[in-house]
């Protein structure tokens, strides 16, 4: 029996997992399932069943990823789900690995949130290189939010307590509910028309997705990315994500935290400020005493104190220097004339005229050369022909007629035996000076006397 191969159980599922996390359909996609046998593990690790009307995958969702859960699941708890598809070795089998899950109700506003957020991120909503900064000391702080909750006492008691110096406008908007994205996006565009504040802070304290929701909506993602004027956004706590916060030129992680962002802490300013003076005056001072003590010797020195002498000496100082220069230019003078000098000698012997003059005695000898090699060439090539002129004269066919041979044809072809001819047979004979057509009266087979015999009984036709 042929023998076959065969791979182990262990390579067969490798391969199975390998083609599972290499397909794109299998990874980051959602689920909207009911938990069944869920179970925790000591670890912190979640394991569960999938599962719908019509069918059931396991899973299970780490530690790592489980630890920022707001909910505990349980057993028919309907979720939405967020993982990849991939194998587990051990067994052969096939799981769904969550990282992030949400309880089913609000699923739909992630996913809302999901699908906005990477249709903004594609638009360049997002871009870090399109954002503003802020202003170092701004003068006045628009604040966009309602005017009745605590983010508004958040801002006022944290900016007022850091820089008092600052001003700020109120923009009252709505905050949740169905009206709150319009009149929040109004605020915004009202701002940059009224031309008043530096910054704006656009936000609102924490609460449920819902209650955040006015903050995830398109009409305010756009009015904020389209505002002239930079903007903070100060939505919720530390943990909570919105739209807003990824297209604003600065997020916050609370309302307060927006406020210390905005303006500088007076007494870090002050303490900046004090630091520069002290430097300032420091070197002013420094400069001064600088300044004196160069004053100080200037009204020391020997030309303030003698100037006379100082003239005189400078006055012979220039002669000397006069000199020096008078001396460098004309040795100056006779080196360029040198130079011209070998310049025009060069020039000379590279002239056209010479030139000619070289290439005129190098033609003629080269001619010379030509004509003499030409000669004896052709004294070669004449004896060579000599040569073979005499060569041929001595092979060819006409040379031997002359000796009084004669050539038979038959038919245009030579005859060289007697085979080839019969009695009666018309011949073309060539002689040295002509042609003979004669006819065969008969012919003899022999050797050349015999030959010769027969000769004398023919006759000639």
């Amino acid at each position: 029996m042929e023998e076959r191969r065969a791979i182990s159980v262990t390579a067969l599922t490798r391969y199975i997992k390998k083609m599972f996390d290499a397909n794109r359909h299998l990874q980051d996609l959602w689920l909207r399932a009911e938990i069944s046998n869920f179970k925790k593990h000591s670890r912190g690790h979640m394991y569960m069943t999938l599962k719908d009307a019509n069918a059931r995958i396991a899973a299970v969702m780490f530690a790592q990823d489980n630890r920022w859960l707001s909910f505990e699941p349980e057993d028919g708890m309907k979720v939405y789900v967020r993982g990849d598809v991939s194998v587990y070795e051990p067994y052969g089998q096939y799981q769904f690995y969550i990282k992030e899950m949400l309880q089913d109700g609000v699923g739909n506003l992630y996913l809302a949130f999901e699908a906005l957020k990477k249709k903004l991120e594609k638009e360049g909503l997002f871009d870090p290189a399109k954002k503003k900064p802020l202003p170092a000391f701004p003068r006045n702080i628009g604040i966009i939010t309602s005017p009745t909750g605590a983010a508004i006492r958040d801002l006022f008691t944290t900016i007022k307590r850091r820089f008092p110096a600052a001003q700020i406008t109120v923009y009252p908007v709505l905050v949740q509910g169905a009206n709150a994205a319009p009149s929040i996006a109004q605020a915004i565009r009202r701002a940059n028309e009224d031309r008043v504040v530096d910054v704006l802070i656009v936000g609102r304290g924490g609460g449920s997705i819902e209650e955040l929701w006015a903050f995830n909506e398109e009409i305010v993602a756009r009015e904020i990315f389209a505002s002239e004027l930079p903007v903070i956004s100060a939505v919720g706590h530390e943990t909570d994500f919105t739209i807003a916060d990824f297209v604003a030129d600065l997020r916050a992680a609370t309302p307060t935290a927006a406020g210390e962002l905005v303006v500088p802490n007076r007494s870090d300013v002050e303490a900046r400020l004090n630091e520069r003076t002290a430097r300032l005056v420091s070197a002013v001072k420094r400069r001064i005493e600088k300044e004196k003590e160069r004053l100080r010797r200037f009204d020391e020195s020997y030309a303030f104190r003698q100037p006379r002498q100082i003239l005189r000496q400078k006055e012979q100082d220039l002669d000397r220097a006069l000199e020096r220069l008078t001396a460098a230019m004309t040795r100056h003078v006779r080196e360029r004339r040198q130079q011209i000098d070998h310049a025009g000698r060069l020039l000379s012997k590279h002239h056209p005229r010479e030139r000619t003059l070289r290439l005129q005695k190098d033609h003629a000898a080269l001619h010379e050369r030509l004509t003499r090699a030409m000669s004896v060439q052709l004294e070669r090539r004449r004896a060579r022909m000599q040569s073979a002129i005499g060569q041929l004269n001595a092979l060819s066919p006409l040379g031997i007629m002359e000796r009084g041979y004669a050539l038979p044809y038959k038919s245009g072809a030579l005859v060289h035996s007697v085979k080839t001819v019969s009695a009666g047979d018309p011949l073309d004979v060539r002689v040295k000076d002509g042609w003979l057509f004669c006819r065969v009266l008969d012919v003899k087979e022999g050797d050349k006397n015999d030959g010769q015999a027969g000769r004398n009984d023919a006759t000639t036709g």
